[in-house]
């Protein structure tokens, strides 16, 4: 098909339309019909002329004969209810059922010849698997047909028969006769009044196979648990305390939850940073005893190998964690550890905890109120400005403490801010004294010193600017010099021309 369309593109104009209307015709049928293979069609109206099966498109009691193979949960006990396709759940059983209709008119009185039924139940583990179903006939034309049913998941499954479930009922049979379990390899051989391989034509003549499958999901568990290797507990725990520079155990549990065999199951782990493996403490543990095995599981990951169900294992590998210089932060660290199984059924990880405490030198904390300066704004207003150091502190707020000249406190003020304008006015002297407050060490604390102290004085006018004295550098000198002497010449010229 992927040749065709390629062929359809590379083409000139008329033979693309051409090759086209084949790759239709080639692609239509195999969407649209489960069935096969592609047969005339008759009618109950005008059956056929001749030994055919499943080809009459409006059968009163069952609809179109060619999908004839149809599925549905096993609980279902109603009549109808059969579908194509299903969505299935873990551990469930299901109906597949056969319609077997020979569509010879009946006064022709054709019987079909070595009548068999037979079914392929495919044992690979996937999310979509299809039964497909044959009837087969050696005097029928065709002399075999098919149809099929989908079983589907979002995860993978396989499909069993279940053994012993075979029936084949018709209106002789009408509880239903037992077919052998070969109905899903090589065959079972049908009929009407016995299983001779005859029915005649006829509707009244038709008949159905049922039998039983039981879907399995492919599940898995993980856990993953670690223990201090020192330790007089040798317990595994979700989480465990150590101090720097010491190793662990870390264990990994693996579990078959499902029904399907988990082939190369491959185990991988990731340690924390900095934590380095040991090399050579890797032992996995399952049905066939304890064995060392390589190292790996924290690199690629290793395979531990194959699991029925219900089969499980334990991979034990030993960890050494980093030193106190090397962990990244002051104080309780949690050093997370992943563990990672991946199977044919997909993929889950677990994760255990290591939590180490790192030493740090407790930092300096300093905070000092260095100064403060005072400036006139107006004849009742002065501002403070105020400055500090804090190291390893926060600087929270200043409160300034304004005392008058008998020393007496005349007002207290707050401010988060190192500016701060103060209205007085009162005419007199006064001092101020700034003391900061700071959080350190998870407390507030205070600091002043004599720098932080300031006076200053509310006259009641204005405070006045310096107005620009006069400039009195060499070149105004110069020029006052120049101007002189030519007024004099000037002087001297007038003088001399009266003179004349």
């Amino acid at each position: 098909m992927r040749k065709l369309l390629s062929l359809v593109r590379k083409a000139p104009k008329r033979t693309s339309a051409a090759l086209l209307m084949i790759a239709t015709a080639v692609i239509v049928p195999a969407v649209l019909f489960a069935w096969g293979p592609e047969r005339p069609t008759y009618t109950i109206e005008v059956p056929a002329d001749h030994v055919t099966f499943n080809s009459i498109t409006n059968n009163p009691n069952y609809g179109d004969e060619r999908n004839f193979v149809t599925i549905k949960d096993a609980d279902n006990t109603a009549k109808g209810g059969w579908t194509d396709d299903i969505t299935i759940q873990n551990g469930k059983e299901y109906y597949v059922r056969m319609y077997v209709h020979n569509n010879a008119a009946a006064n022709l009185n054709l019987v079909a010849e070595n009548v068999v039924a037979n079914f392929n139940v495919p044992t690979q583990t996937a999310k979509r698997i299809q039964i497909d179903g044959y009837i087969s006939s050696s005097n029928a034309k065709p002399d075999k047909i098919w149809d099929q049913a989908v079983f589907s998941s979002d995860s993978d499954f396989n499909m069993t028969y279940v053994a012993g479930s075979a029936t084949y009922t018709n209106n002789v049979f009408t509880a239903g006769t037992a077919l052998p379990d070969t109905v899903v390899s090589s065959g079972a051989t049908l009929g009407y009044d016995k299983l001779d391989g005859k029915i005649p034509g006829c509707y009244k003549y038709d008949g159905l196979v049922i039998f039983k499958v039981k879907a399995t999901t492919a599940s898995f568990d993980v856990q993953k648990t670690v223990r201090a290797n020192s330790a007089t507990d040798k317990t595994f725990k979700e989480s465990v305390n150590v101090k720097p520079g010491d190793k662990v155990d870390y264990q990994i549990y693996f579990k078959n939850t499902g029904g399907t065999q988990l082939k190369d199951v491959v185990i991988k782990d990731t340690l924390p940073a900095g934590a380095k493996y040991v090399a050579g403490s890797t032992y996995l543990h399952n049905s066939d005893g304890t064995k060392q095995v390589a190292d790996g599981i924290t690199a690629g990951g290793i395979v531990i190998g194959g699991y029925m169900p219900e089969g499980d294992a334990y991979i034990k590998f030993t960890a050494e964690i980093p030193n106190n210089d090397a962990l990244p932060a002051c104080g309780p660290n949690t050093l997370i550890n992943t563990a990672k199984a991946i199977t044919s059924g997909g993929a889950k990880e677990d994760t255990a905890n290591v939590v180490v405490t790192k030493e740090c030198e407790a930092p300096t904390v300093a905070y000092t109120c260095d100064a403060l300066s005072i400036i006139r704004l107006s004849k009742t207003s002065t501002r403070f400005k105020l400055a500090y150091s804090v190291d390893n502190a926060t600087f929270k707020s200043v409160t300034y403490v304004i005392r008058d000249a008998d020393d007496k406190i005349i007002d207290t003020k707050t401010s988060t801010d190192t500016t701060f304008d103060y209205d007085q006015s009162t005419v007199g002297k006064y001092t101020v004294q700034a003391t900061i407050t700071v959080e350190a060490d998870g407390k507030d604390a205070t600091a002043t010193s004599t720098g932080c102290k300031a006076a200053f004085e509310i006259t009641g006018e204005e405070p006045t600017t310096p107005t620009e004295l006069p400039k009195t550098g060499a070149t105004v000198l110069a020029s006052v010099i120049g101007l002189g002497t030519l007024i004099t010449s000037l002087g001297y010229y007038i003088n001399s021309r009266r003179a004349l």
